[in-house]
């Protein structure tokens, strides 16, 4: 024979899955020649077998033992290829053959069909020989029948599965089967304790067989039996319910039923779980019991229910979900769950439920030892416990209104809560894949060597066969990167789901609010702080009515939302602008499932509509920016370089300059959004508020002036040089919502006649203040600071400039140069104007006829500027104490002190008035009093325009309008008193600093 004749059979053999080649060749050879069983024959379903050499090495070794049994499973095709299959896939399979070689026969046929429920029940009672709820004998024989006729249904359940063209998607029936499969052996093992009981075994504790046949006893599955999705090697989770019928003797009183009872549920429990002959099924795990371990293993209904009653815990609730009477009396079973439903479909109501539920899933993550985690299918973060809390949590609050949603399978309920709008459909269709996986694997793993454990491989050899058993890859590298891709899935929407803060929201509802008549409705509207309940009624009908997917999760969300409304300055005026927002965004998928879903999204949502009608108009407009509560980067303002890239790519695809204009005006009115819901949801400072604004401002300038050059200017007078020069609050960076832009506008010809330059200053103005108009939010560029006026001429030349301020500046208008700074136009203009305000507003020597004349004007200022009839404490601008008395004394130190204190020469305020206190020309506490001041009045400037939607200056009397400001500075509900004493407070002391340094 040539090598490559030798070589061919080994060939073959590594074709068909065989590893160890020169292993599986002797065993053939054995097989044929000891067993006579053909090597062809052995061959012809070896590619069914997982693990082909344990497969083939497992048959040897039962061959050895009972050849015969070997011949006669060979002979039939479909029982050989689900033997292989079983081989293939778990040794603990082998084992029982080894031991039990007769059951070879009973694979004829199978893994073509699961066995039915009905077949499991009577095809293991039948092994007891029970008879009207007896055994034939209560020994030992008894319980080593039960456990092979169950592993030879096993071994059926097993094939079908393994055999299966796909079988994640046959995991369901597999699930349930086994869970019938444990119902049945739990009922046949009943039958042997009661023949033992009642004295059929020596040494059994005896009671009269009638006592025994009168004594009810329900056996309760919990956790995956229960819910008929069942592992193949598991704990089987149960709960023991004693009574006794009407027909039990006189002497059968409450103690002795109890007593019978428990001897029974002891010797059930045995039957599966002792160690005889052959080996135990699964652990019966009856620790979910009132008291745990520490409690009765038996008690009455009545005794149950007064436990869940008065003692019980939320996570017990939570175990009762998919409670299910699967042993013993089926009518005391139903009774008891019946009973303990109404309980657990209320636990979500308890106190901290939600907190409670998530702090245990948590606990169970930190109790998996470290070498293990990664390791984990069940009980690790993406495993199969983050996908049952979850749903589990999910059911429990929403299902203390609905009931459609109230399943005891994971599956059925994730099919239920996608159904009833409680889950999006993708996050569902993720986590019921998943599912499937995690459990597939977690099936196959256990099969191995039929021993419970939870645990994936980490031999490479071992997932390869893990990939081949589950047909989930081609590989051992493979399958272990389909599980943690799995992993990272279910994670992310565990984490996105379990921890929504609508979860809370809704199990802290009161009773009262789930379910309401529309009588009922009203009163409530009206009791929470709804001033029109009959207008609130109709929008939300119109928000929640038909029978579309949008109508369904807006059913959900509204109980929630309306309290949250409840909670802000204008509950109505929220819900409104709400149902607006609803209407535009129409049938857009992401809105209502990012409310839905998102960590926070719904809650800040009712917060800034209810709060701020400035918001709840450009919200309208701008429906989109609704996704940006979902994401705290989205709320922080855009860097000036990414505005003025944005800005000048506009220009770019835009060359009529209306188009151009229309894009700028909504950039300004998405940023100037972005920046208000920022302030109301507390992502930014004022400091960086007013920064935010004076950055929007300068694009939207230096975007219109780009603009209007580009039409103004023709290219032969190119040369001309022209600036926008900031002014007042925005030269010192420090914009609210609702301020002025304060400007002047400066021009340097060039080559161009003067007079014409001057024309074309004239025009650029013109078209500045035309094309930066916006009715929805008005940019107000103010030249009145400028020279001489609003008498003086709009533009100016920086020669006209430098000669004005030599021969005729005021002091005033020295002052407002203080807060002078270039922000559009030509850099080398704005630096040459910037030196010229350098020398007018920080001089060597300061005239003292001047300092008195602004002291002079400020007095003025005071008396005449006043709007009649305001109180000047409430006048947030000109009141004493406020930012018109804070800016000025800077100002005034800065006319003198800044030529000296470098410091000084900034155009903002409260840097100003730091270097001051720094230099030691005010006291630091006097410092301190001025900034709290300025700060707390700005704030609550921006705030009244935010809150109304309207410019306004001066805090209002009106109690409602006062809490909502105070609100949106977040101080708690029904502190308009508060705000109200907290800025007179802070303006009492900002003003005798000031009249001490300013008069003084």
């Amino acid at each position: 024979m040539t090598a490559s004749e030798r070589s061919r059979p080994l060939t073959n053999l590594a074709r068909l899955g065989f590893s160890r080649l020169g292993e599986a060749e002797s065993l053939l050879a054995e097989l044929e020649t000891d067993a006579g069983v053909a090597r062809e024959a052995v061959l012809s379903a070896a590619a069914v077998a997982a693990d082909a050499d344990e497969a083939l090495s497992g048959l040897a070794r039962i061959a050895r033992r009972d050849p015969a049994a070997v011949r006669t499973a060979q002979a039939d095709p479909q029982g050989w290829r689900a033997l292989w299959a079983l081989l293939g896939a778990s040794t603990g399979f082998a084992d029982f053959y080894l031991r039990h070689p007769e059951e070879l026969a009973e694979l004829t046929g199978a893994g073509a069909a699961l066995p039915t429920g009905d077949e499991l029940r009577s095809s293991l009672l039948d092994a007891v020989g029970a008879v009207d709820g007896f055994a034939l004998e209560g020994g030992e024989a008894s319980w080593v029948a039960l456990r092979v006729r169950y592993r030879r249904l096993l071994a059926r359940i097993a094939a079908y599965d393994l055999l299966s063209a796909s079988p994640v998607d046959v995991l369901a029936p597999v699930a349930a089967r086994l869970a019938d499969a444990a119902g049945a052996a739990l009922e046949a093992s009943l039958c042997v304790a009661r023949t033992r009981v009642s004295g059929g075994a020596a040494g059994a504790g005896l009671f009269p067989r009638e006592q025994v046949a009168a004594t009810r006893l329900a056996i309760i599955g919990m956790g995956k039996t229960g819910a008929r999705e069942l592992n193949y090697v598991s704990d089987v989770d149960v709960i023991f319910v004693a009574g006794a019928d009407g027909t039990a003797p006189e002497a059968l009183v409450e103690p002795r039923v109890v007593d019978i009872a428990t001897r029974l549920a002891v010797q059930t429990m045995r039957g599966i779980t002792s160690i005889e002959i052959e080996p135990p099924l699964w652990e019966v795990d009856a620790n979910l019991r009132p008291e745990g371990k520490q409690g009765a293993l038996v008690r009455t209904l009545e005794s149950h229910l007064s436990y869940y009653n008065r003692w019980a815990k939320s996570w017990e609730f939570q175990a009762l979900l998919k409670a299910r009477p699967i042993a013993g009396d089926a009518v005391l079973g139903e009774e008891y769950v019946n009973a303990v439903q109404p309980k657990i479909w209320t636990s979500a109501a308890r106190e901290n439920f939600v907190d409670s539920v998530q702090r245990m899933r948590e606990r169970v993550t930190e109790h998996i030892p470290a070498a293990e985690v990664p390791y984990q299918l069940k009980l690790g973060p993406g495993g199969i416990r983050d996908i049952e809390f979850t749903v589990q949590l999910l059911q429990l609050v929403h299902g203390l209104s609905d009931d459609r949603i109230r399943q005891r399978g994971t599956l059925d309920a994730l099919d239920a809560l996608v159904t009833e709008g409680y889950i999006g459909r993708t996050e569902a269709a993720a986590f019921a894949k998943d599912y499937r996986v995690l459990r597939l694997l977690e099936h196959r793993v256990q099969l191995r060597n039929l021993r419970r454990t939870h645990l994936m491989p980490s031999r490479p050899e071992d997932l390869r066969v893990l990939a081949r058993s589950s047909r989930l890859a081609d590989s051992g590298d493979r399958i272990w990167e389909r599980w943690e891709s799995v992993k990272r899935e279910v994670r992310d929407i565990h984490v996105r789901l379990f921890y929504r803060p609508l979860l809370s929201a809704v199990a802290a509802l009161p009773a009262e609010e789930r379910s309401l008549s529309p009588e009922q409705a009203h009163d409530r509207l009206a009791a929470i702080g709804f001033a029109d309940p009959a207008g609130a009624l109709r929008h939300i009908a119109a928000l929640t009515s038909g029978l579309s997917r949008k109508a369904t999760i807006q059913r959900h969300l509204m109980p929630v939302m309306i309290r949250w409304f409840a909670d802000g300055a204008d509950p109505d005026y929220g819900l409104v602008a709400f149902r607006r927002l609803s209407e535009r965004l129409g049938d857009t998928p992401w809105f209502l499932r990012m409310l839905r879903d998102s960590s926070g999204a719904a809650e800040s949502l009712t917060r800034v509509l209810s709060g701020s009608r400035y918001v709840g108009e450009l919200m309208e407009w701008i429906p989109e920016s609704a996704a940006w509560l979902d994401d705290q980067a989205q709320l922080r303002p855009r860097s000036g370089i990414a505005l003025q890239e944005e800005a000048r790519a506009i220009q770019t695809r835009h060359s009529a300059i209306e188009d151009a204009m229309r894009s700028v005006r909504a950039l300004r009115r998405r940023e100037l959004l972005r920046i208000a819901m920022a302030a109301i949801i507390g992502t930014v400072t004022i400091e960086e508020l007013a920064e935010a604004l004076t950055t929007i401002t300068e694009v939207t300038i230096q975007a219109t002036l780009r603009a209007v050059r580009r039409v103004v200017v023709p290219p032969e007078d190119s040369s001309l040089d022209f600036s926008v020069i900031a002014m007042g609050r925005f030269g010192g960076r420090e914009l609210g919502f609702g301020s002025d832009a304060d400007v002047m506008y400066v021009y340097r010809p060039g080559h161009v006649d003067p007079q014409r330059a001057h024309e074309l200053a004239i025009q650029l103005v013109a078209e500045l203040r035309k094309h930066s108009e916006d009715h929805r939010v008005p940019l107000d560029l103010d030249a009145g600071l400028r020279p001489e006026g609003r008498n003086g001429p709009i533009a100016r030349s920086l020669e006209a400039y430098a000669e004005y301020y030599r021969r005729w500046s005021l002091s005033w208008e020295a002052q407002a140069l203080l807060r002078a700074r270039g922000v559009a136009g030509s850099v080398k203009l704005i630096r040459a104007f910037t030196e010229l305000a350098d020398a007018v507003r920080y001089p060597a020597s300061v005239d003292p006829q001047g300092l008195r004349e602004i002291k002079r004007i400020k007095a003025r200022v005071e008396n005449e500027r006043l709007p009649q009839g305001a109180d000047p404490a409430r006048h947030l601008k000109l009141g004493p104490g406020s930012l018109s008395d804070v800016e000025w004394l800077v100002q005034l130190l800065q006319l003198e002190h800044a030529h000296a204190v470098p410091g000084m020469r900034t155009t903002s305020t409260i840097a100003a008035l730091r270097a001051a206190s720094d230099a030691g020309l005010i006291p630091a506490s006097a410092g301190d009093r001025l900034a709290e001041a300025w700060r707390l009045a700005s704030r609550l400037r921006s705030a009244n325009t935010l809150l109304s939607g309207q410019t306004s200056d001066v805090l209002p009397t009106d109690r409602k309008r006062l809490d909502g400001i105070g609100r949106l500075l977040e101080y708690p509900p029904r502190s308009a008193t508060q705000v109200e004493e907290d800025y007179l407070g802070a303006t009492r002391r900002s003003r005798r600093v000031f009249e001490k340094l300013f008069y003084g």
